[in-house]
């Protein structure tokens, strides 16, 4: 069976700014069977309280650092945060083949020590914040889809389990590619919601019917008033 032949797991990001609220979102959410996104501000401003809630409640979690630099560094980095319950990893593709390489072997190494499955890397292309008219600031030619493909294959390459793109990528990437390789996709907003800071958004539905398969949202589930609701009603649109 291929990935794209199930609806996409639902990630919940953990952006929030307090212990206390991650772990009420842990305690909320974990039944549903979610994966939790830890990032930035969880990581560093909280995160062993975290992952302590996250291990009492058997929840798996995704590890979005977005490490980037030299090959040595991001797999030191890789081989102190892998630990159980870890089951993906996130490394920015312009890092290039040699520290994507790294990453992947340093998951394994790390993963055989501690007889736990081994993370998944995903190699972050284009962020979902970056527009088209943003590309060329940046030194990068042609549109998203095209600098997603690029790096996508750097990725492949280097044995990555897949890359984090938006939803308007993931066909692309998969008729390139092939299904098995994975997407996971941030930006994902219910249809008449806000969306911030994100210019490639998608909604639920849409991330489904592109084959997704990791749908990650936040601020709809964790701002509001009753998220355990607000999960299930995106599990459901993911669903179909």
């Amino acid at each position: 069976m291929t990935k794209t032949s199930l609806a996409p797991r639902l990630v919940v990001a953990l952006d929030v700014p307090s212990a206390a609220h991650a772990v009420r979102l842990v305690e909320r959410l974990a039944p549903l069977g979610v994966l939790f996104k830890v990032g930035y501000e969880a990581f560093y401003g909280f995160g062993d309280a975290l992952q302590e809630a996250l291990a009492g409640h058997q929840a798996g979690y995704a590890l979005d650092l977005k490490l980037h630099d030299i090959p040595r560094t991001v797999e030191a980095a890789v081989h102190a945060v892998v630990r159980p319950g870890v089951r993906l990893l996130t490394v920015h593709a312009l890092g290039g083949a040699q520290m994507l390489e790294a990453a992947v072997r340093a998951a394994g190494e790390r993963a055989a020590e501690l007889s736990i499955p081994v993370p998944e890397i995903y190699a972050v292309t284009i962020l979902t914040s970056i527009g088209e008219e943003d590309l060329g600031e940046l030194g990068l030619l042609g549109g998203p889809g095209e600098n997603a493909t690029r790096l996508a294959a750097l990725a492949r390459d280097a044995r990555c389990a897949g890359v984090v793109c938006s939803v308007r990528e993931v066909a692309g990437l998969k008729a390139f590619f092939g299904q098995e390789f994975g997407t996971f996709c941030p930006g994902i907003r219910p249809s008449g919601t806000a969306h911030g800071d994100q210019k490639r958004a998608a909604t639920p539905r849409e991330a489904r019917e592109a084959g997704a398969d990791y749908a990650v949202v936040g601020r709809p589930i964790v701002e509001d008033a009753d998220p355990l609701e607000a999960a299930r009603a995106i599990l459901a649109e993911l669903q179909g």
